[in-house]
């Protein structure tokens, strides 16, 4: 009984820190995100704007790869290094956009 009370405070200690973790984390690259976005804008708004556009194009391909239904067939499920690589890209966007909602930065 109390080792299983043991185990439980452990693991829900464990839980809170990597939340934390991860809440700092994302509240550091959302800091870090615009700091490096006014930085540029001072610099060239045109070529900050650019980038901004390319990265927002490279995210929206990745979340379509993620979200389109697959093709039936063999070998129609494939996806190339880039996609791979958009998909990836997105979904630790989409958790780290997750957590900074928590953060008291935005």
């Amino acid at each position: 009984m109390i080792h299983g009370v043991g185990s439980f405070l452990a693991e829900l200690l464990g839980e809170l820190v990597g939340e934390m973790v991860l809440t700092v984390i994302a509240c550091l690259a959302v800091a870090g995100l615009a700091l490096a976005f006014l930085w540029g804008w001072e610099r060239s708004p045109l070529i900050t704007g650019g980038a901004g556009g390319a990265l927002l194009a490279f995210l929206s391909y990745g979340g379509w790869e993620q979200l389109r239904p697959s093709k039936p067939g063999p070998g129609r499920g494939r996806r190339g290094r880039l996609a791979g690589a958009a998909a990836a890209t997105f979904a630790v966007a989409a958790v780290f956009i997750a957590y900074a909602g928590s953060c008291n930065c935005t």
